[in-house]
């Protein structure tokens, strides 16, 4: 809890950052590809997913010519994290065959986004929340010594429903820990018209990575989220697995960001992160409690 002598707010996103979601990412496909078959598209099990992983294939192949799109918008890349990588092929594939594309729209009559997003977040929310969760075997630590920090409140970031995460924090001993939920940081709005200053590209919403990615910076729920977060703490900071979704607009509101190294980390996500002066990349989960110290 936020007392007046709390120096350092840490949001450490659930997914991928305090949970290994590589492990879990095969039984979440094949969880979607099942309701997908059955459920959605009326098709043969097999066809759909022989589908997926000729789609998987394809994307990762290229993945800067991929991505998980919400609104006409790059949310994310589709090699920058493993539930990423599932969703941008689900997205994909049903985007590339005509057949599936009008199966969803007549399964998704009334939509947020368009039938698509709404399909990929409908087997997302409802797949991830009977998953078996695997923690980080620093996840538990960590939590623990952030707890018994007078200075420190950890909230647990996510894109998922608050509900899931509380639950399985609790079930490693945590239920006091705050999770801030449904954050939607996949959330592109083209409405929107806060714009940012970058120091080389100047004004704007939509800023070049390299010669081949952009990010999108319009993102306001996760915006506003952040901007409550800061309201009553001297820093802040956020720690995630991937950088799209969770990292880019905390670099671009001056806010620590610290990028973990997992096993499907791209190169180019930590080559950006470890460049930018409120960057940093962590080669282990265990280096956290170190690395926030030297913000207090």
């Amino acid at each position: 809890m936020v007392t007046s002598s709390t120096l350092v707010k840490v949001i450490l996103d659930y997914d991928g950052t305090l949970t290994a979601e590589e492990e879990q990412v095969e039984e979440l496909a094949e969880r979607s590809i099942e309701t997908l078959a059955v459920e959605i598209l009326r098709v043969p099990r097999n066809e759909v997913r022989e589908d997926y992983w000729r789609t998987r294939e394809l994307i990762l192949a290229e993945p800067h010519r991929y991505w998980w799109e919400v609104n006409g918008g790059i949310a994310a890349y589709g090699d920058e994290g493993a539930f990423i990588t599932n969703t941008t092929t689900i997205q994909t594939m049903l985007r590339l065959n005509p057949s599936y594309e009008a199966a969803v729209a007549d399964y998704f009559p009334s939509v947020e986004y368009d039938p698509i997003v709404d399909c990929t977040n409908y087997l997302f929310h409802m797949h991830t929340f009977d998953l078996e969760p695997h923690f980080r075997p620093a996840a538990g630590p960590v939590l623990e010594t952030f707890v018994d920090d007078p200075q420190v409140e950890p909230v647990v970031l996510s894109s998922s429903k608050g509900d899931k995460v509380s639950k399985n924090l609790a079930g490693i001993g945590f239920p006091e820990v705050r999770v801030l939920g449904d954050t939607r940081q996949y959330d592109i709005d083209p409405t929107w018209t806060e714009e940012f200053q970058h120091p080389e590209q100047g004004k704007g919403q939509i800023f070049r990575l390299d010669e081949k990615r952009t990010i999108d910076l319009r993102r306001p729920a996760y915006y506003a989220a952040l901007r409550r977060e800061q309201q009553d703490s001297t820093r802040l900071a956020v720690v995630a697995d991937t950088f799209s979704m969770p990292g880019a607009l905390p670099l671009m509101m001056g806010i620590p960001f610290l990028l973990l190294q997992t096993l499907y980390t791209p190169e180019w996500c930590e080559r950006y992160v470890g460049a930018h002066p409120c960057g940093q990349v962590l080669t282990d989960l265990r280096e956290l409690p170190e690395r926030v110290e030297a913000l207090l």
